[in-house]
């Protein structure tokens, strides 16, 4: 497993993590199982929020974590906030209880990155400052960051804040290919010219924020992955696999790994093996020619 800095931290972080939102599905020996599997993959960095499971989530990893060969300073915790029920709120009463029952439930003292989940249209950054602010000095977090934010929401909170946003979550797959649509069709009349995500891909670059892909193996259809619905992007994806000694499945992460952003990859499988077979994306590098055809089968038009 290779591993990457987080933005402009001092983490050194798993390219790809392990998404948490399903664990609360799982008994504590289940979600055992799925630490331990991670961890033998060599994935250092879990993924969760304060809404996933309405927080069981989080208690199951805790007990989970306890019940496994792992300690607290083994692995990378993240976990995001500002997502209620019917409205988003990141204000200073919200984020800061949110942050104290996040930390109750995943029986932590830290966490090691918080961010702000999904935008609330009524921020005031300021009040984000004070509250990033009290909770890194309190030690409570170490770093910070953002979800499917736009350049300009980012700007808005730099402008505020004195921490640096050190990662931003955002969706993309090899069937949900938007951020780099608009840039391939620049200067054309192509559906696929239209920004829908404001040159988030490129801004990220720009400013040292790593692009944390989210259901990196879904398409409008549900998973694409050995769908009849995706039959052409599967054929690719497997024939491009095995010339690499992988399946299909790993594939579709090689794909994002090899964008050039230094991607951190958060699966969503709970499933040890699975988990396994996409970690295995990380030992395998595709060409420049095999990222394109995989795009291309994907129904994308290259003008």
């Amino acid at each position: 497993m290779k591993n990457i800095q987080l933005g402009k931290s001092d983490l050194s972080v798993s390219e790809v993590a392990l998404g948490c939102m399903r664990m609360n599905a799982l008994e504590v020996t289940e979600a055992t199982a799925v630490i331990e599997a991670a961890h033998e993959s060599g994935i250092n960095f879990y993924d969760h929020a304060d809404i996933y499971g309405k927080g069981e989530s989080e208690k199951i990893f805790s007990k989970a974590l306890k019940n496994s060969s792992l300690k607290r300073e083994d692995i990378l915790l993240q976990s995001k906030a500002g997502i209620r029920q019917g409205f988003y709120d990141f204000s200073k009463e919200h984020l800061t209880a949110a942050v104290d029952g996040i930390l109750e439930r995943l029986d932590t003292d830290y966490l090691d990155v918080l961010l702000l989940h999904r935008p609330d249209a009524l921020v005031e950054p300021e009040e984000v400052a004070e509250v990033f602010t009290a909770l890194k000095k309190a030690g409570k977090v170490k770093h910070f960051g953002v979800s499917n934010h736009s350049p300009y929401q980012i700007q808005l909170l730099e402008k505020y804040i004195e921490q640096d946003l050190v990662a931003n979550q955002l969706q993309f797959s090899v069937m949900h290919t938007g951020m780099v649509d608009a840039g391939i069709h620049v200067n054309t009349k192509h559906e696929q010219s239209v920004d829908h995500d404001r040159g988030i891909l490129d801004y990220c670059r720009l400013n040292n924020i790593t692009v944390q892909p989210w259901s990196p193996v879904q398409g409008e259809k549900g998973v694409f992955l050995n769908n009849p619905e995706y039959n052409e992007v599967n054929e690719v994806l497997t024939k491009i696999g095995e010339q690499h000694g992988v399946n299909n499945e790993a594939a579709a992460i090689a794909w994002l790994l090899r964008h050039p952003a230094k991607m951190q990859v958060i699966l969503g499988t709970m499933n040890p093996e699975r988990i396994k077979t996409y970690a295995s994306a990380s030992d395998i590098r595709l060409t420049r020619e095999e990222w394109y055809e995989i795009y291309r089968a994907a129904g994308n038009l290259v003008p």
